[in-house]
């Protein structure tokens, strides 16, 4: 029998805001009995740290650099099916399963299904325009959305503000009841295949205050300092976060600002967590619980201060580090240090599935049980280029600045060893794998403009009149 699966996606999460990956100053004791059902991954990465290029990366189990959807204003092609690009829901709903999406997906145009046969769309907390089905029930609230900076201390504390909508019409509880809808009206049709899209932690950093009892300012760590080597990467972030979708100066950027955002981000943390309790409940109240196997990560990672800076988008430890969590019926609680990319989720829908991954596919099967993850990770975005391999990590970026950390030693990133002349050997070494992988990568990109993967000089069809190029060439096809 094939098992139900139900893929949690939080916006923006990083790891070590929640228990089961030792937060002690925050409760999540809904996400931490999940991980006790299951493998909780220590070195899981977003390998495109930004919000449409990881979703992309994961619809497709494609590498962003194959697929060119490398920032927020790219999407999938409009011919990716002729172009043999399928989407894990189109494979899931061939194979019959019945899929559906919740939440935020941040698809172009908004409303689109990509496979997915039941949608309730509640998009992105910047996107105020979006006449989603979140829209409608504030409307019928008599709400509507709200900029951060119509609430009150938004641009004084940096973002980090209370929320005007009481906890009930806020979004995140919004997608755990229609979470909840879900599973008691098709529960019992499966096998189904259900992807909730948590818009929090994103900012702006607006929980409702019963979330903020018993959580302080100065009980939140402190946000690693800034080295001062990539400053071109700061004043990116700052002139990113100028833009009207935020809207908040952060050129000035203090220490009580970061620990209020800090205490804010954790509250809304909080607020995911009892919307899973909602959904883990109505999970036991169908008798689901074992017949679904629940993965629960995050699309990318928050500054949240680290090295000044706010948001995401580089490949620093608090942008590209995700918690993933999964939980499969009967299994025995572990922990997994193995390196693993976000986006091998999606081939591992598909093995519990038991569908074919298709040889276009990047992503491969996380090791749920004892096994080896990845040697390496390449990361990509439109001006950033990363190789992850034992301790290194190398990060080059369209800004000229290039950071090698050796994790071990400098898990904070506090020491950028790129022009350090005892570690050249190191960085040519990585330089020159990371260099290699994105050239073909990047070939691959243009596989749907390929005339011809062998030889044609001696094909007499092509040698005719009137030969007709094929276009989109299917990905991986000759």
């Amino acid at each position: 029998m094939k098992p139900n699966l139900l893929f949690v996606l939080a916006d923006q999460l990083r790891p070590d805001f929640l228990g089961c990956y030792g937060a002690g100053f925050v409760r999540t004791p809904n996400l931490d009995a999940l991980a006790r059902r299951g493998v909780v991954f220590g070195q899981a990465y977003s390998p495109h740290p930004v919000c449409v290029a990881a979703r992309a990366a994961l619809l497709t189990g494609m590498h962003s650099l194959r697929t060119g959807v490398l920032d927020n204003g790219l999407f999938l092609r409009p011919d990716r099916a002729q172009a043999g690009i399928a989407t894990w829901p189109e494979l899931l709903t061939g194979a019959g399963y019945h899929t559906a999406a919740i939440g935020k997906m941040h698809f172009y145009p908004w409303d689109l299904r990509l496979g997915f046969q039941y949608r309730r769309v509640a998009e992105d907390k910047r996107w105020l325009q979006i006449r989603d089905d979140y829209w409608h029930f504030l409307r019928r609230n008599g709400h509507r959305k709200y900029h951060g900076q119509e609430h009150a201390g938004y641009h004084e504390w940096a973002g980090a503000i209370v929320n005007k909508l009481p906890w009930e019409l806020q979004v995140d509880h919004w997608v755990g009841q229609e979470t909840c809808d879900f599973i008691r009206a098709h529960g019992q049709d499966g096998p189904w295949a259900l992807m909730v899209g948590f818009p929090g932690p994103h900012c702006p950093y607006d929980p409702d205050p019963r979330f903020m009892e018993g959580l302080a300012d100065d009980a939140m760590p402190d946000p690693v300092p800034d080295a001062g080597d990539t400053p071109g990467l700061l004043q990116r972030c700052i002139a990113g976060n100028r833009r009207p979708w935020n809207g908040v100066d952060y050129s000035s950027f203090t220490r009580p600002q970061k620990l209020r955002i800090r205490r804010h981000y954790a509250a809304l943390v909080q607020q995911i967590d009892v919307a899973m309790c909602q959904v883990l409940r109505t999970l036991d109240e169908q008798g689901l619980s074992d017949e679904t196997v629940i993965v629960f990560t995050s699309d990318h990672g928050d500054y949240l201060g680290d090295h000044g800076m706010i948001g995401k988008g580089t490949f620093y430890q608090s942008s590209w580090h995700v918690p993933l969590i999964v939980a499969l019926p009967g299994a025995t609680a572990r922990r997994s240090d193995e390196l693993v990319s976000l986006s091998d989720v999606t081939a591992t829908l598909l093995e519990l599935a038991g569908v074919e991954r298709p040889g276009n596919m990047d992503a491969q099967p996380l090791p749920l049980e004892a096994g080896a993850g990845r040697d390496h990770l390449i990361g990509a975005l439109a001006d950033s280029w990363c190789i992850q391999r034992e301790r290194w990590r190398l990060a080059k970026y369209g800004t000229g600045e290039a950071t090698l950390f050796d994790l071990a030693e400098d898990p904070r990133e506090q020491r950028n060893l790129a022009e350090d002349p005892a570690h050249h050997a190191t960085y040519r070494r990585l330089d020159a794998e990371l260099t290699s992988a994105a050239m073909r990568l990047t070939l691959d990109a243009h596989a749907p403009e390929r005339v011809y993967a062998n030889d044609l000089s001696q094909d007499e069809a092509f040698g005719r009149e009137g030969w007709q190029r094929l276009h989109p060439r299917p990905v991986g096809g000759n």
